[in-house]
């Protein structure tokens, strides 16, 4: 039985983590294996600025329709902004409409992935391949031929145009 103190109490606390959620805190994950790229977690934190080094080594997710990346239509690459990587091709970019830089395919061999339990339901997680670094997202809800949508942070990208 519930007292009236502590369904307050319960109540605050998931308001709580509701704002760590929309926020894009999330807890610190060790990375399953090592990476051919790997810095300690204070070098990290110097080569990246402070919103890349939340997306990328935090696993936070910026605010949708925040990138400018969103926006590019230039022809070039997206490379990882934590170890310059090419991530994905221009040409298999499209506009999602979830306010998030979205692919229906990586670059051959540019990306890993791994399952991703933190919002209470399975999805999966896309990650550097060589450095580990947190990208976002793949659901099964994108264009042909792939029926992918790979749901980028463009904070932990750069591009670079052709």
């Amino acid at each position: 039985m519930f007292s009236r103190r502590s369904m307050i109490g319960t109540a605050g606390a998931g308001a709580l983590g509701g704002l760590a959620l929309l926020s894009g805190w999330r807890r610190s994950e060790a990375a399953p294996k090592q990476f051919q790229v790997g810095y300690s977690d204070a070098e990290w934190k110097r080569r990246l600025r402070p919103d890349q080094y939340q997306v990328l080594r935090r696993a936070a997710t910026e605010r949708p329709g925040s990138s400018p990346l969103d926006k590019e239509k230039r022809p070039g690459t997206f490379v990882c902004a934590g170890c310059a990587l090419p991530l994905f091709s221009s040409k298999t970019k499209f506009e999602s409409g979830t306010g998030w830089p979205s692919f229906w395919k990586p670059l051959p061999d540019a990306v890993g992935t791994r399952k991703d339990h933190e919002l209470l339901t399975e999805r999966t997680e896309v990650h550097c391949r060589r450095c580990g670094g947190h990208l976002g997202h793949v659901f099964k809800d994108g264009p042909r031929p792939t029926g992918l949508r790979y749901c980028m942070n463009g904070v932990a990208m750069r591009f670079i145009p052709t």
